[in-house]
């Protein structure tokens, strides 16, 4: 059964864990949301599924994957069921390890009276040394995120979207890597406005250290659906080399970078959620980012970036393709409509 509370929206939560991992937390988390309507959509194996069964039961509405979706990004299956199935007109979408507070909640529901889709703005909690190092992608995201078509704010692992919206769309691509860059510009394709409040924080949970390192090639490999951003990540490699004898050059570079982070955590109050720290690793964050973009082209030639038993070509579709799609007029009949609600 569903919980039911009084904000007046459908919380999705697409899950699949591989491995019993912290279930009674988790329900605990969606036990407190004051929503009308929680929705967990859970692609574990039958073993995992049934000790969350069990966890969720007067929690959150559980079930499986509608049967007839067989996207490569699997968390698509499930947001797709989840809205399918939602009953309220405002959709909060939520990965495993997000955490609202109630007042975000709220909020993020209420900007839905002006906008299609809201995206907030992730933080970690605990601070963690490889959540440190992440968050100051988050920062530099905050001042450029590398789409100049959209605001300078971070992709968190949270959107709320009107759920009208998401039906005029016919939902969206789940065989992209970077899926909720694809669902943030379907929304917009259709003439939905985006709002991306750089003040609404939503804590997350860090991963562990092992998958946050298994994650780093992955995540690069999202630029490709951003070639200003993939651009400027590919020349800092051999930039740096060229300037291997210019080290008061290089140290310069890397301090205007923790300076642009810097006022990516200043912006809409970050101070209070950001650590300073988070700015200073900036520099190798970028270091990071460089070198693995060039790993990130070597999986590109060689068929995609593997996620599970997949591999992924495409990071995410252009903006311009989609505005074709969504167009109106025969050119566009062809390419509309990925997948039918």
């Amino acid at each position: 059964m569903s919980a039911q509370g009084g904000v007046d929206a459908t919380y999705v939560l697409p899950l699949r864990w591989t491995e019993p991992g912290p279930h009674e937390e988790l329900a605990g988390y969606l036990a407190g949301l004051d929503l009308a309507e929680t929705i967990v959509v859970d692609g574990s194996p039958p073993d995992v599924f049934a000790r969350h069964a069990a966890a969720l039961d007067g929690v959150a509405t559980h079930v499986k994957p509608a049967p007839g979706l067989r996207f490569l990004m699997g968390k698509v299956n499930g947001v797709v069921t989840g809205i399918r199935l939602a009953t309220r007109p405002h959709v909060v979408i939520a990965d495993d390890d997000v955490r609202y507070s109630p007042a975000a909640l709220r909020r993020a529901v209420a900007l839905l009276a002006e906008a299609d889709l809201v995206r907030p703005q992730n933080y970690f909690e605990p601070l963690s040394w490889h959540a440190r190092w992440d968050t100051a992608r988050s920062l530099l995201n905050r001042v450029f995120s590398g789409d100049p078509a959209q605001p300078a704010a971070d992709f968190p692992g949270t959107l709320a979207l009107r759920r009208e919206a998401f039906l005029a769309a016919g939902g969206y691509d789940g065989d992209v890597m970077f899926e909720n860059l694809e669902l943030i510009r379907t929304i917009r394709a259709v003439g939905g406005r985006e709002l991306a409040p750089l003040d609404l924080y939503v804590a997350r949970r860090p991963p562990t250290a092992r998958h946050f390192l298994s994650q780093r090639v992955r995540q690069a490999y999202d630029d490709f659906a951003l070639p200003l951003r993939l651009g400027f990540f590919l020349s800092l490699a051999p930039a740096a080399f060229l300037g291997r004898r210019q080290p008061a050059a290089l140290g310069a570079a890397a301090a205007a970078i923790a300076g642009v982070a810097e006022v990516g955590r200043r912006r809409a109050g970050g101070t209070a959620v950001f650590p300073a720290t988070a700015s200073l690793m900036a520099p190798l964050w970028l270091a990071e980012r460089a070198v693995c973009s060039w790993l990130a082209v070597a999986r590109r030639l060689t068929g995609g970036v593997r996620y599970g038993e997949s591999r992924i070509p495409r990071a995410a579709t252009p903006a311009r393709r989609l505005r074709r799609r969504y167009a109106p007029g025969p050119r566009a009949s062809a390419e509309r409509k990925p997948v039918s609600l």
